[in-house]
C-alpha cells in the first residue's frame, strides 16, 4: 500500500510528550500521563495531585484523549515523577508509556445505556498493548477507542477501535469507520491489536491510520458496515443513576484544569474517570451531596469552552488566551463547543464541529471550519461573534 503524501515529508517520529519523554515549554516541563479508560484509582490520583503540588505548577491539567498533563517541571524532574507514578501503579511500561492512548465510555456498565461493559476489554487491551515489544514503536498519536455502543467515544474518530453493536459483539472501527469486520468480546481486543500491528507493518511515516490512502485495507473485507455517530457526545453534566442503586458524578473542569482545591476534594474518591471532554465522572456514591469543585450544571457558561495553554506556559502563544476565554465566557453564548487558542497550532482543539478562537498578531480570529467569521483586537466584540458564531449549524 502506499503512503498518502501527507506524511511523505515527515523526517523522524513524533513528538507526542509522556513521562519519560518531557516536553519543555516556557514554564518548565511538561509530562503526559496516560490513563487507558480514563481510569484512576485513590492511590493513583493521589500520587498524580502531590506531584503537580510538589514537583509542578499546582495543577492537573486534563486532555482531549482522557489523559492528564502535569506542567511547570524543574529539570530532571521527570526520575522523581516517573518514580512516584511506577510506584502508584500508573507507569507499568517504560517502553510502551506513551502509546497506551485508550478511550472508553465513560459510564460503561454502570447507567445501563450501552450495549456492552466495556470495562474488561480496556484492561485487556492495555495489557496486551504492553506485552507487544513491536508495538512500543506506534505513534504516540494512535489513538484506540472502546464505544460500548453508545456513540461517545467512536464520534473522537479512533484510528483502532470497537463498537457495540449488541451484548458480545462488536464493530472493528478503522481509521473512524466501520471496518464491517465483527468480532466477539473474546477476541475483540486481539482484532485490535492485530490491526496496529498491520498499521506498523505498511506506513511509512504516517502518524494516524486515517493518513493511509485506503485505512480499510488493514483488515481483512466485511461486509455490513453502519453509519457510525460523527458528534462526539460527553457524559450529561450532574447525578446520573447507575444500574445498582449508586449514583456517579459527573463535572466538568473549567478550562480543562484542576486546581488546589479540586485536587484536594477528590483525593477523597475511591475511583475517578477522566474523559476527552476534559469533564470527570466520580462513579459509585452513596452520598451525592458533595461537588468535588466540579461544575455539574449544564446551563454554566463553562460549557463547551477549552483553550490552550496559552501564555505563560507556552512560548508559541500570542497572548494568555485562558485568561481571555475565562473574562468572556459570560459573553459568549451557548451552542457549539468554542476552543480558544494562542496560535494557529490549534493545540488541544476538541473533535468535531467547533468554533475556534485563534489569536493572530491583528487580534483575535473567530473561525468556524475554514470560514473566518470575524476579527477584532476588542474582546467584547470577539465574545460577540462568538456568541452568534456557535449557534450556527
Amino acid at each position: 500500500m502506499s503512503a498518502s503524501s501527507s506524511a511523505s515529508s515527515r523526517s523522524g517520529p513524533d513528538s507526542c510528550p509522556g513521562l519519560l519523554r518531557i516536553h519543555r515549554a516556557a514554564d518548565g516541563g511538561l509530562a503526559r500521563v496516560r490513563l487507558p479508560g480514563g481510569r484512576v484509582d485513590r492511590r493513583g490520583f493521589a500520587a498524580l495531585a502531590d506531584a503537580a503540588v510538589e514537583l509542578g505548577n499546582g495543577g492537573l491539567e486534563l486532555t482531549s484523549r482522557g489523559n492528564v498533563q502535569v506542567r511547570g517541571l524543574a529539570a530532571g524532574a521527570e526520575r522523581e515523577l516517573s518514580g512516584r507514578l511506577r510506584d502508584a501503579g500508573l507507569l507499568p511500561s517504560f517502553t510502551h508509556e506513551r502509546v497506551r492512548n485508550i478511550v472508553a465510555s465513560a459510564l460503561s456498565g454502570r447507567d445501563g445505556r450501552g450495549l456492552a461493559d466495556v470495562r474488561p476489554l480496556v484492561a485487556e487491551l492495555d495489557a496486551g498493548l504492553c506485552a507487544d515489544p513491536g508495538l512500543a514503536e506506534l505513534p504516540g498519536r494512535v489513538l484506540f477507542a472502546l464505544d460500548d455502543g453508545r456513540g461517545d467515544v467512536v464520534a473522537l474518530r479512533p484510528d483502532v477501535g470497537l463498537y457495540a453493536v449488541a451484548e458480545d459483539v462488536f464493530a472493528l472501527v478503522v481509521g473512524g469507520r466501520d471496518s464491517g469486520v465483527r468480532v466477539g468480546a473474546g477476541d475483540a481486543a486481539a482484532a485490535v491489536l492485530e490491526v496496529a500491528r498491520e498499521f506498523l507493518r505498511v506506513r511509512e511515516g504516517e502518524w494516524r491510520v486515517n493518513e493511509l490512502d485506503d485505512p480499510l485495507r488493514l483488515v481483512p473485507g466485511g461486509a455490513g458496515a453502519v453509519e457510525l455517530p460523527r458528534t462526539p457526545a460527553p457524559p450529561p453534566l450532574g447525578v446520573v443513576a447507575q444500574r445498582d442503586g449508586r449514583s456517579a458524578l459527573s463535572g466538568l473542569v473549567p478550562l480543562g484544569r484542576l486546581e488546589s482545591a479540586q485536587l484536594d476534594a477528590l483525593r477523597a474518591v475511591d475511583e475517578l474517570i477522566v474523559t476527552p471532554w476534559r469533564t470527570v465522572v466520580v462513579p459509585d456514591l452513596t452520598d451525592v451531596s458533595h461537588s468535588y469543585g466540579l461544575v455539574a450544571a449544564d446551563d454554566s457558561r463553562w460549557v463547551g469552552l477549552t483553550s490552550c495553554a496559552g501564555r505563560p506556559g507556552c512560548a508559541r502563544s500570542l497572548t494568555d488566551v485562558r485568561a481571555d476565554a475565562a473574562a468572556a465566557r459570560a459573553a459568549c453564548g451557548s451552542g457549539l463547543p468554542v476552543h480558544w487558542t494562542g496560535c494557529d497550532r490549534g493545540c488541544g482543539r476538541p473533535a468535531g464541529r467547533h468554533v475556534a478562537v485563534v489569536a493572530t498578531p491583528g487580534g483575535y480570529e473567530v473561525r468556524l471550519g475554514d470560514e473566518v467569521r470575524a476579527r477584532s483586537h476588542d474582546l467584547t466584540a470577539t465574545a460577540a461573534a462568538v456568541a452568534t458564531t456557535r449557534r450556527s449549524e
